[in-house]
Parts: C-alpha cells; sequence; structure tokens
C-alpha cells in the first residue's frame, strides 16, 4: 500500500519502519522538512520525505502520528478541512490526556477521534494503535512477545479492513470493538493504562484474564516513562 504518515516522532518512526519492511510505500510529511528527511533516511528504503500535503495525497492510508494538542495545526496544513482526506482511512493514534496522570482533557462525552473526523470533513477515521507506548513497535516485528492485540473502531469497514492489515502488517491483531462513537471508551482506556503505569503498576496485572487466555499482557512499567501516543 501507499501508506502516509504525518509526523516525525516515536510512533512515525516505530511504524514507518515497520511498515515499510512489509514492503509498504511510505510517505512522511511534518512540521520540519529536515526531520522529516532525517528519519527517512534513517529508516532506508521504502520510506521518503514529502510535503504534508504530499503525505496525505493519493494514499491508501494516513497515519496522524502528532500530539494531540498538534492536531489542528497539522490538518490545516493539509487544508484537511477543504475535504482534501475525503475518503481517506485516517489513523487516529492520539492520547489527549493529561501527562502522567491519564485523565481526558477533551470536552464531557468527546472524543478526540470524533474531534478529528470533525476537522477532516469526508476523512474515514479509524481509532488504533493508541493503547501501547511507542516503543511496543520498535525492533523486529516478529520477536519472542506475543502478539499485541490493537482495539479498534470506526464507522467505515472499508476503512477498517485497510488499517486491520496494517496492524497485522506491524506484527499484530486487529480487533474491531465498533464503531466511532466507541472512541471515547478507548480513550479512557489508554487513560487508565496510562494513569496505572505512570503510577508504577503493571496495568496488565489490573485486568482479569480467563485461564485459556494466551494473549498479550500491557506493557509493564519502566523506570523511565513510557512514551504513549498523546
Amino acid at each position: 500500500m501507499r501508506v502516509g504518515i504525518l509526523g516525525t516522532g516515536t510512533l512515525a518512526a516505530a511504524l514507518g519502519e515497520r511498515w515499510a519492511r512489509a514492503g509498504h510505500e511510505v510517505a512522511l510529511g511534518g512540521r520540519s522538512s529536515a526531520k522529516a528527511r532525517e528519519l527517512a533516511g534513517r529508516l532506508g528504503a521504502g520510506v521518503h520525505a514529502v510535503a504534508p500535503r504530499a503525505a496525505v495525497a493519493h494514499r491508501d492510508a494516513v497515519l496522524l502520528a502528532v500530539s494531540w494538542d498538534g492536531v489542528e495545526d497539522m490538518l490545516r496544513s493539509v487544508d484537511a478541512a477543504d475535504g482534501t482526506l475525503e475518503g481517506m482511512p485516517l489513523i487516529d493514534p492520539t492520547n489527549a490526556v493529561g501527562h502522567g496522570v491519564g485523565t481526558l482533557l477533551t470536552g464531557h462525552g468527546e472524543s478526540m477521534a470524533e474531534r478529528i473526523a470533525g476537522l477532516a470533513p469526508g476523512a474515514r477515521v479509524v481509532k488504533a494503535f493508541h493503547l501501547f507506548p511507542a516503543d511496543r513497535w520498535t525492533g523486529p516485528s516478529h520477536d519472542a512477545r506475543p502478539p499485541a492485540t490493537v482495539a479498534m473502531c470506526g464507522d467505515d469497514a472499508a476503512a477498517l479492513r485497510v488499517v486491520g492489515h496494517l496492524v497485522q502488517d506491524a506484527g499484530a491483531l486487529p480487533a474491531t470493538l465498533g464503531a466511532l462513537s466507541r472512541a471515547r471508551q478507548l480513550e479512557e482506556a489508554a487513560g487508565f493504562v496510562i494513569g496505572l503505569a505512570f503510577a508504577g503498576f503493571d496495568p496488565g496485572s489490573a485486568v482479569p484474564r480467563l485461564p485459556s487466555d494466551q494473549g498479550p499482557a500491557a506493557p509493564a512499567p519502566r523506570q523511565a516513562a513510557p512514551s504513549f501516543p498523546v
């Protein structure tokens, strides 16, 4: 696929590398063209730096890998309000939460994913890749750890299938939990995980698991603060 990534941070780097390794063409567009060129050079074949507007043109999917408070500026830079993302599967991995606390900073009942859908009319927004620290996607796509399960939601079945394939190519299992109206619930779940991790607890130990469940546990806390998508 032709995948666009808006952003040049740790999540953009990790998923960009995995998708390029899986054979996809990755176009990186960031607020800093120098950072985009440096990252593309570091990731190697299959990844190239472009202007943000070019990163969303003629793509099969776009990852919005910027901090939640940089979303409006980035979408403005690609003229999203004018419909440039119409029909595009737009992956939202952002977490609008208080740093180290996990409380949501969006309005009552509002989700960041639905806000993004309003800022990019016609885009087929899919909430995904927001529950794990960015470094979960670094290193080999198939390592000793069980595959992560990426919870996601969205209103468009075709967009969910596209994102599901990209989840698999990142070495994970896609789990669609419903329409975009469930994004607030998923974002609250991320706040719960982030709050526990920053408090020094393993979030996986706080989630009941069936005896037969062989799925992955959430990442254990480390001495350094985990770098969740925000």
